[in-house]
């Protein structure tokens, strides 16, 4: 299916051309990006292309761009704008470029009834869990993350009740997955514009911040996870969804037999050994022992780093972790 054509125009060249540059290297957006420096030809170009989102400075916005035919119109603002621009919402320009098209899409999902495009890009989910505490869960789930995302679009996901993930990211999270598990339960049906609003970007690979309340894990019910995991296959373009499994969800089974496989961190100490089969064990009794083919033990590698914050995230690709996680993917071909 053609994908929605997103415009920005800016009489600033390279402005607009880097955030076109940008914009295209992310492989997780649903659309065709297509940047201007002259009104002229966009005004041209929109004669023969319907435009779903058009981002214009200022500048360069008049009459003519008034009177074009466009699905959401957008002002790129460099802080003080005219009164009569007022009545179009604004997106500040000199920010991060992530910033900007999360506060895009923020802005044209919540204001837009779409019935939504459907991407139908086949999307992997890989599953990261293990019934042991303290065997570098999340650690592998992020390197596997960003190692993954040199090559495909690729979005981190975290189930876990209690996260540490705001103080790895070293960042404020505005809107997190409470925020969209409420959404899907609303019916709303913008769901990729919702979602690219609220994602946020390291080293290519894109996250959902985790919930702010462990209630939120332990109260949405496995219909309601597999409706968000179907409307990310369905509407984003991602390719691999890797999912941070805690122990807070209804149905941890359920959950865990939505993933194509899973990577499960082990400990050779014989406490360890024995609560694994305690979890085998459970499977086999409730029905569910086809999910011990899907599971594959990991005995992970000590990374040995001591930072903290976007430091520590940025270093577990080059570490002892990293070098074992690109060999695994190696041998997996993935």
């Amino acid at each position: 299916m053609k994908k929605a054509i997103f415009a920005v125009c800016d009489p600033e060249k390279e402005y607009a051309h880097n955030f076109m540059e940008y914009l295209n290297q992310k492989q997780s957006h649903p659309y065709e990006i297509q940047a201007f420096s002259s009104v002229d030809v966009l005004t041209e170009y929109a004669q023969k292309h319907h435009i779903e989102i058009l981002l214009i400075s200022d500048k360069a916005m008049c009459p003519r761009v008034r009177e074009l035919d466009v699905g959401k119109l957008m002002i790129l603002s460099e802080g003080v704008h005219s009164p009569q621009l007022d009545q179009y919402p604004s997106v500040y320009k000199y920010q991060s470029s992530d910033n900007v098209i999360r506060e895009v899409l923020n802005c044209y999902g919540e204001e837009t009834e779409l019935t939504g495009e459907r991407i139908q890009r086949p999307l992997k989910v890989l599953g990261v869990y293990s019934p042991l505490g303290r065997v570098l869960k999340t650690s592998f789930a992020l390197t596997l993350g960003q190692i993954l995302a040199k090559q495909k679009a690729v979005l981190y996901l975290s189930l876990e009740e209690y996260s540490a993930l705001k103080i790895m990211m070293d960042t404020e999270f505005e809107k997190n997955l409470s925020d969209l598990l409420y959404y899907i339960r609303q019916g709303y049906t913008n769901f990729a514009h919702l979602l690219g609003g609220m994602v946020l970007t390291c080293n290519n690979m894109d996250y959902l911040p985790p919930v702010q309340f462990s209630m939120d894990i332990r109260g949405t019910s496995m219909e309601q996870w597999e409706n968000l995991v179907q409307a990310i296959a369905v509407y984003s373009a991602y390719e691999v969804l890797i999912v941070d499994v805690g122990n807070g969800l209804e149905d941890l089974g359920s959950f865990l037999n939505c993933c194509h496989k899973i990577y499960m961190p082990v400990q050779e100490d014989w406490v360890s050994q024995e609560k694994i089969r305690q979890f085998e064990r459970t499977l086999q009794l409730s029905g569910q022992e086809e999910l011990i083919q899907k599971i594959e033990k990991l005995h992970l590698p000590y990374h040995g780093l001591k930072k903290e914050g976007g430091d520590y995230i940025d270093q577990l690709v080059w570490s002892a972790l990293g070098d074992y996680v690109r060999e695994l993917l190696r041998k997996e071909k993935l």
